[in-house]
């Protein structure tokens, strides 16, 4: 017996990398391109200038870092040349859990893919990702999950933080794009520094919301759907998208997840179209709720479940 399910990994392998465009990726792509095409024009005036940088805020799996990630794939591919001569890139760095100024300097290298003893001083370390930055022309990065670089009662450490990315985008000799993006309360910490608020354009991924969204979200069913040769029609009425829209506590990004998952079990099942067994049981394998038992089965299901709860859940199984 072979562990690996053909079927299921070539239907993976189909699926990885599709992606679905909400219309928040314009938003994106302006103020993003608007960053870039600045920063450009000044680096070819070899003016001195200080640059900007984008904060990305909405709630957890909102799908802020698929989006941004999409942007930065698109710009990386595009190999704009530099005055230097090198093709412009960024990096990316994930925080999953609290960091300090020092340790995030040597996050910041290892994207670089720039190995630092850890017994180095912060100064070096950080003067080290400057250095490897214009060396290999990369002009911006992306801290995603950046509000585990601060915490409450740590006034302190947070100012230095902040004061930090600051210095990152004024830095004379190869002043950096940051892109921070986070839960809503990364924005509190950003804003109650003036010197960082400025240099910072924000853009925050909002919720989904109802009626106004329910075409969006239809819209984004079929498009799924067409990627694997599944028709949404059977599900394609304003009630269902009401309890798919509860049952991932309003974030789009899990709306995807479990569209996608429901479209994997249609597959699977050697389907033409999808039924509502197919989301129960998407919904089951996520949630880790038994089958028959959710928000698409349950008449009270508003009364029955708590969003942030299925949320919660299907966070730590997806």
């Amino acid at each position: 017996m072979s562990y690996i399910d053909e079927d299921q990994a070539q239907l993976t392998t189909r699926t990885a990398a599709s992606y679905y465009e909400l219309p928040r990726r314009k938003v994106l792509d302006k103020q993003f391109s608007k960053r870039v095409s600045v920063h450009f024009g000044m680096l070819r005036s070899g003016c001195r200038f200080e640059s900007r940088g984008l904060l990305v805020t909405g709630s957890s799996r909102t799908g802020k870092t698929r989006e941004i990630n999409e942007v930065i794939q698109k710009f990386n591919l595009e190999r704009a040349i530099l005055p230097n001569g090198l093709p412009a890139r960024f990096v990316q760095c994930s925080l999953s859990s609290t960091l300090n100024w020092k340790d995030l300097g040597i996050k910041a290298l290892e994207a670089l893919h720039y190995p630092m003893n850890a017994q180095r001083t912060q100064t070096y370390i950080w003067g080290k990702v400057l250095e490897q930055a214009k060396l290999q022309g990369v002009i911006g990065i992306h801290f995603d999950e950046a509000q585990h670089m601060f915490g409450p009662n740590k006034e302190a450490s947070n100012t230095i933080v902040l004061d930090g990315f600051k210095a990152l985008m004024k830095e004379a000799s190869w002043p950096l794009v940051l892109i921070l993006s986070g839960v809503p309360e990364l924005a509190r910490y950003v804003q109650s520094y003036e010197q960082l608020k400025f240099l910072m354009d924000p853009i925050h991924f909002g919720d989904i919301q109802l009626p106004q969204d329910r075409d969006e979200m239809n819209r984004l069913a079929f498009a799924l759907g067409d990627q694997v040769a599944v028709d949404f029609q059977p599900l394609s009425y304003e009630s269902f998208y009401d309890v798919l829209a509860f049952s991932c506590n309003m974030r789009w990004g899990l709306a995807i997840e479990l569209i996608r998952s429901a479209l994997d079990f249609c597959v699977l099942d050697g389907k033409a179209a999808i039924g509502i067994e197919h989301i129960e049981a998407g919904f089951a394998e996520r949630t880790g709720i038994p089958t028959g038992y959710s928000p698409f089965s349950v008449d009270d299901y508003e009364s029955a479940f708590d969003p942030d709860r299925l949320a919660e859940l299907m966070q730590k199984t997806s």
